[in-house]
């Protein structure tokens, strides 16, 4: 009898088919966490940035309505766009539209902003991929060929041109890249936005600079930090000292041991950095007028386009917070050792 109840017992533990074993996955619960976080820290922000757009000085019904028009007219537009009514009031029926899809009207020019979004969303999407792809590219191998031999000469000059880049804003960067390649050379275009849909050779040459200008000072960063990580890895880490005294090789020792450690390091400032990156298009955009979010928000912010801006700050920071998440989702899956919310 009592082999029968501790076997039923042991059965009736055991996770009830696919659904319980997903639910009861550490990756699943530490996704639903974090999302539950973004979702309060998401509102904040377009709180925030409601409150700073009704903080501005300045009219939007006037300026849609024009420094010559009459009082009557002013007021008419208000009533138009419900700037008549009270701030939380908006507020609340521009979130109510915000969940169902609706994110309302520009001022301005009176297109949806969904629309707005679909037109120039892919334009700072290219550009970031772009940057990321280009920042690790760089950053990568030459922090594993100067953490090979430190102090070596290769070092010394990845070093010099590492500071020496980081000490470069980039809206210097974009402009020296401009005076060098598009002014001296006269081999890549200083401005303008070729869609890859209609030439491919075209788009690339069009968003080289925007590129080049924000992904190297990123790139140097990277290429700093992983190096400094390697090196100390490479001259105290137990693991590696066990390594070679196995006789294996210094690449192997480096790429399979020291850099596999490293990469968490790595994978922090990515994650960190993913805010800096959409940041900088929006200054990078408008030097190369690249018709992305970066100058429709600015545009928004000089008009007092209230859903056009509320639209992309909330966008950057959706992408800034989850970039965040994908951060910790890739520490479990590199190491399942790690455990999340453990005490």
């Amino acid at each position: 009898m009592t082999a029968t109840v501790e076997t039923t017992s042991i059965r009736a533990e055991k996770p009830r088919g696919l659904l319980g074993r997903v639910a009861g996955s550490p990756l699943v619960r530490l996704v639903v966490r974090r999302v539950l976080i973004a979702i309060p820290l998401l509102l904040a922000v377009s709180v925030l940035t409601f409150a700073l757009m009704e903080a501005m000085p300045g009219d939007p019904a006037r300026n849609m309505a024009g420094m010559d028009a009459t009082e009557a007219e002013v007021e008419a537009v208000r009533e138009q766009l419900g700037l008549d009514r009270p701030p939380v009031e908006r507020y609340l029926t521009w979130l109510g539209g915000f969940v169902t899809g609706n994110l309302g009207r520009s001022t301005v020019s009176g297109q949806t902003v969904a629309s707005m979004l679909d037109e120039r969303m892919p334009v700072t999407v290219e550009l970031v991929a772009f940057a990321f792809i280009l920042s690790l590219a760089i950053s990568v191998p030459v922090a594993l060929m100067a953490a090979r031999r430190p102090g070596g000469i290769f070092d010394r000059i990845v070093m010099v041109i590492s500071m020496t880049l980081l000490a470069v804003p980039n809206y210097v960067m974009a402009l020296l890249l401009v005076l060098v390649f598009a002014v001296s050379l006269r081999v890549l275009p200083a401005i303008g936005y070729v869609p890859i849909q209609e030439d491919l050779p075209g788009n690339l040459r069009s968003v080289t600079l925007p590129v080049l200008a924000l992904g190297l000072p990123i790139a140097c960063f990277y290429a700093r930090f992983l190096r400094g990580d390697l090196v100390e890895q490479m001259n105290s880490a137990d693991y590696v000292e066990t390594a070679r005294a196995k006789g294996v090789g210094p690449w192997k020792v480096l790429w399979s041991h020291a850099f596999r450690n490293s990469s968490f390091g790595l994978l922090t400032l990515v994650g960190l950095n993913v805010g800096g990156l959409i940041g900088g298009t929006v200054i990078v955009e408008q030097i190369f007028s690249m018709p992305g979010l970066g100058v429709m928000m600015l545009q928004g912010v000089g008009s007092q386009d209230i859903a056009v801006v509320q639209a992309c700050v909330f966008i950057f920071a959706a992408v800034a917070v989850f970039a965040n998440l994908f951060v910790d989702v890739m520490y479990a899956v590199l190491d399942p050792r790690i455990r999340y919310g453990s005490r």
